[in-house]
């Protein structure tokens, strides 16, 4: 199955669209968590099992939580490089108190 092609600034309102549900988003922000504390422990040991388990945990939460509350099909798929900085940034956002804004303002934009 070919790809759609799109730019970043038409993935981002998608990301976030399929990312609906605070449960799924706070799934996403503890298994985030969880993989750079895992990508610090390899950093601190060099022990390669760190960096193997790292994905696993990342992802293996946000796709429960993609299966459980959003029932879609996670962004990782079609789009994976795009998907991980967008995991990052809805984090940063989250963290810095700015994402209900953003997802306001990805709102008010699309009923334009």
């Amino acid at each position: 199955m070919a790809v759609a092609a799109m730019t970043y600034g038409e993935f981002w309102p998608r990301y976030l669209a399929a990312h609906a549900d605070p449960r799924t988003r706070a799934l996403h922000y503890l298994g985030t968590g969880i993989a750079v504390l895992m990508l610090a422990a390899f950093a601190a040991t060099r022990n390669w099992w760190w960096l193997v388990a790292t994905p696993v945990a990342g992802y293996a939460l946000a796709w429960f939580g993609h299966a459980a509350f959003e029932r879609n099909r996670p962004e990782t798929f079609p789009h994976p490089l795009w998907s991980i900085y967008s995991d990052f940034r809805m984090f940063f956002l989250f963290l810095a108190g700015r994402l209900a804004g953003e997802r306001r303002r990805i709102a008010n934009e699309r009923q334009r």
